[in-house]
């Protein structure tokens, strides 16, 4: 585990900082990037390691975009949106330092706990499903519901994981540049060519399995768990990391992906595994901003860019903020959706009519409500219940799956925000990261990101209302207190952040997390757009480097790095 800094090495990083925050906005930088998220920052990391005077411009108080942290309730530290930490590229970590900045990470093992509702037989508590990186103990866990899954198990996981390790070439490269390959002088489609290079190594890492990649990318996640497995609660179980986030069905088409998309990280070199950042989420943020500030990069919050300024010759110029203020540049970078980046801050007149409905047409669709609570107590599961000296158990520092008792209960789920309606019997993930990190609650107290869906961005054609948003966290806390008696009581706080309220505070357009759903046809060489997705726009100098480029979203980077490469290549050449 990553061990802190110092504290003189902390108390030189804090002047640092301090130092940092006191500069002045100046009017003129090379680079400014729109959007002090976790992309932004590590685009301004590498745009200002390599020699390009860059600035940060957030709209909030406090950078992070989603991975952030706040003070909710006296005491009480809540990742507000983000929560868990695995896709962050190991080479950003490295190059950046940020062990150095203070990035510190509890990795939990076990890392998935799904509690059945049954009755215990013969006095013993309800079922559950423990899952970790103990494959023996995986194997006991599953042989509670079949034999046959349980032994089938380890081969389905080494298969994702060499599925997952095969396509890790595309997330830290430029998609294949089709135009430059197809057009232009023979120096310039041999240059192209060579952006083919990450695709091949993937291919060839695939190998034999070509054709179950692609049926993983285009099948339902349901066609393939059905293939592997039996029992119902193992099968929903997995079945979480194919929808999280997206609003589709575990029987649509390419819901495989998003699975593969979510076990493809790592911690601490430890492939897959998922840890709690200390200190919230919001200390991965620091942490990089801290990396960029080192190099030189100026961050300032509270600052609202109204309008990317174009000029005559119809490239990027700098920004205009709120109060009227003109920051230039040579180039500028957003890290916000494609919707708000090129429907609401860029002029109109300055992009091709087509480009504006294509965006205009990119799908947003989130079934997302993210629910922070604050307790006085641990909560106390009927299928694992606490010891008497109310110790955290293994289970408790996991993703805690539940209404994942099967696949229908998670399609009913669906189903029923199709129709406009939250769902009744919601799935919801759990997680209690102050089980590890006691810098998040009181002692005895503990902060709860409860991560739901399914919840439509309208109720029947009309906006959410605080009543709706208290209801639906009744219905939440309901279903949580008849797998944890006690629950509801335990309750000392709660914020209810909607698709709609996830949109407001934090930009992301329709509240999706994604900045834009990841299915196959929003992916790789059709993310933001076809013919766009080289972080590049129709304005000259103008860079999406947010989630809403390849390769998507979660806390990974690698739209920023992709970004920052990119325009220092382009101000090499002289393209910008």
């Amino acid at each position: 585990m990553w061990g802190p800094l110092s504290k003189k090495a902390a108390l030189f990083a804090g002047l640092l900082t301090r130092c940092r925050h006191t500069a002045v906005l100046k009017s003129e930088y090379d680079a400014i990037v729109i959007g002090g998220g976790h992309n932004g920052l590590v685009a301004a990391a590498y745009l200002q390691k390599g020699g390009v005077n860059t600035v940060v411009l957030e709209r909030r108080h406090v950078i992070g975009g989603a991975a952030v942290t706040e003070e909710l309730f006296p005491g009480f530290r809540c990742s507000v949106a983000s929560y868990v930490l695995s896709l962050l590229r190991p080479h950003i970590y490295r190059d950046l330092e940020l062990k150095k900045h203070g990035l510190k990470v509890y990795l939990r093992e076990p890392h998935a706990f799904t509690p059945l509702l049954e009755e215990g037989v013969g006095g013993r508590p309800p079922r559950s499903l423990l899952l970790g990186g103990d494959m023996a103990q995986n194997q006991r866990e599953i042989s509670k519901f079949s034999e046959l899954d349980a032994k089938a198990y380890p081969v389905y996981q080494a298969h994702m994981d060499n599925l997952a390790s095969a396509i890790e070439p595309l997330l830290d490269a430029m998609p294949v540049n089709i135009p430059g390959i197809t057009k232009g002088s023979l120096k310039k489609r041999l240059s192209a060519l060579k952006t083919l290079r990450p695709l091949l190594q993937t291919g060839l890492k695939l190998g034999k399995n070509i054709p179950e990649f692609y049926e993983l990318l285009t099948a339902p996640i349901t066609k393939i768990l059905d293939r592997w497995f039996e029992s119902e609660p193992l099968k929903a179980t997995l079945a979480t990391d194919a929808v999280i986030g997206a609003m589709h069905s575990p029987r649509a088409p390419g819901s495989g992906y998003v699975l593969l998309h979510h076990v493809m990280g790592e911690v601490e070199g430890k492939k897959g595994a998922w840890g709690y950042v200390e200190g919230g989420m919001g200390g991965v943020s620091q942490a990089i901003a801290s990396a960029a500030r080192a190099h030189g990069a100026a961050i300032f919050t509270e600052q609202t860019v109204e309008q990317v300024l174009v000029g005559p010759d119809g490239s990027a110029k700098g920004v205009v903020l709120k109060d009227g203020t003109e920051i230039h540049s040579k180039v500028v970078l957003s890290n916000a959706t494609p919707h708000v980046t090129f429907r609401e801050l860029t002029p109109q007149d300055s992009l091709p009519s087509e480009f504006i409905k294509a965006i205009s047409q990119i799908d947003y669709a989130s079934p997302v409500t993210k629910i922070n609570v604050a307790l006085d107590s641990l909560p106390n599961f009927l299928a694992a219940p606490n010891t008497p000296d109310r110790r955290p158990g293994p289970h408790h520092q996991c993703s805690i799956h539940l209404n994942c008792e099967s696949i229908e209960v998670l399609e009913q789920a669906y189903l029923q925000a199709t129709k406009e309606r939250p769902s009744t019997r919601p799935m919801l993930e759990l997680c209690i990261p102050s089980v590890l990190d006691p810098t998040l609650a009181p002692p005895g107290c503990h902060v709860v990101s409860i991560f739901s869906q399914f919840t439509p961005y309208w109720l029947e054609g009309r906006a959410w209302r605080p009543e709706d948003r208290d209801q639906y966290a009744d219905v939440v806390f309901d279903w949580i207190e008849r797998y944890a008696p006690g629950f509801k009581n335990s309750v000392v706080g709660k914020e209810v952040l909607t698709p709609p309220d996830l949109e407001k505070i934090f930009g992301l357009t329709g509240g999706n997390i994604f900045h834009g759903a990841m299915s196959l046809d929003q992916l790789y060489l059709a993310r933001p757009l076809p013919s766009f997705c080289d972080y590049r726009s129709p304005v000259r100098g103008l860079y999406l480097c947010g989630s809403g480029a390849h390769p998507g979203g979660g806390v990974m980077g690698s739209a920023g790095w992709n970004a920052a490469l990119t325009v220092l290549a382009d101000l090499r050449r002289g393209r910008s």
